[in-house]
């Protein structure tokens, strides 16, 4: 068995390699050529942790597998992670198992990947500014996945931890140095979407972080931090003014997402103001983007197929470029 440490994982696989296989795992999503059951979560109480299961199979040019996620707030005091994830990666036809590796970035990556495929079907080819809300682990890589798929020339950060933000700018100019884009701090949310072409909401906020009435016509949102019924980035007026609600998983949109529980819940939103799912779009099925002023949102939880998606290339990059480390355990 292969094992894959976190740096193996970054040399094995670039953003745009990641966007092109989620691409491709959306499609077969739709198309039913995998099977991804809903995650399973276990919270164990005496500690206030929650660990997650993640299984997915993908039937042509993927593999199965399963990812497994722990999410312990109170590791703080510790001084250890809250947040760390392993993948298992196995033959489809063998059944043998291939790989184990460090998925806390790959989770990142991943993620950033769902967006930068919305990003090549929804948003504006002209799109040259950006805002971005939250700065915690995903924030670096929403970033990056969308300059991958756009010209974009400034991105106005906006977290509510002031100082966050401003060393989170530091780190894009020593991370993100091969893109030629300035990033600004804003002051406040309406100033940050105001004249954005494109908005990525990265936050665990309960409550809006921007009013739908200062968003432009044309532009396109990428919200990934509300995983939960609980959690709500995006607010009813964004909703209402979407001509495009695309989601990447009607089952797991509606039993998790509250960007689209909670205004359901209000008699505001209905599954039938859903535009498509995103593997509709990448399969050719329905449209994208349409004219340069339609207002678009994808609303993403987050598949495991994507992870299974992702792991393949990064397993077999690995394989190439003599990564990591083999072992005998059976």
């Amino acid at each position: 068995m292969l094992i894959l440490s976190k740096e193996d994982v970054k040399k094995a696989v670039t953003m745009r390699e990641a966007i092109d296989a989620v691409e491709l795992a959306y499609s077969h999503y739709y198309q039913k050529k995998a099977e991804t059951p809903l995650r399973t979560r276990i919270h164990c109480d005496q500690v206030n942790g929650d660990m997650l299961f993640m299984p997915a199979f993908m039937a042509q040019q993927g593999g199965v597998g399963i990812k497994v996620v722990s999410v312990f707030p109170e590791n703080l005091k510790q001084a250890k992670p809250t947040i760390s994830a392993v993948m298992l990666y196995s033959d489809s036809e063998t059944g043998e198992h291939l790989c184990l590796m460090d998925a806390t970035f790959m989770t990142a990556l991943r993620t950033g990947a769902a967006s930068g495929v919305a990003t090549r079907y929804l948003a504006k080819e002209s799109s040259r500014k950006a805002a971005l809300f939250g700065t915690g682990g995903q924030a670096l890589r929403q970033l990056e996945a969308v300059l991958e798929e756009r010209n974009i020339e400034e991105v106005f950060i906006f977290d509510i931890n002031v100082q966050r933000a401003t060393d989170f700018i530091k780190l894009c100019e020593e991370e993100l140095a091969g893109f030629s884009f300035s990033a600004v701090l804003a002051n406040s949310p309406a100033q940050a979407v105001q004249d954005a072409d494109i908005v990525m909401t990265a936050t665990t906020s309960k409550t809006p972080v921007f009013s739908g009435n200062d968003i432009k016509p044309g532009t396109h949102i990428n919200g990934i931090g509300s995983f939960t019924p609980e959690m709500q980035e995006i607010d009813e007026i964004t909703l209402a003014r979407a001509e495009k609600i695309v989601i990447d998983s009607f089952d797991a949109s509606f039993k998790e997402a509250g960007d689209l529980i909670i205004p359901m819940e209000k008699g505001v939103l209905s599954k039938a103001d859903i535009y498509s799912e995103i593997g509709k779009i990448t399969s050719g099925e329905m449209p994208g983007r349409e004219s340069n002023e339609e207002i678009t949102y994808f609303k993403s939880v987050g598949i495991a197929v994507q992870d299974i998606a992702v792991a393949k290339i990064i397993y077999e990059n690995a394989k190439v470029k003599r990564l990591g480390q083999e072992i005998e355990i059976f």
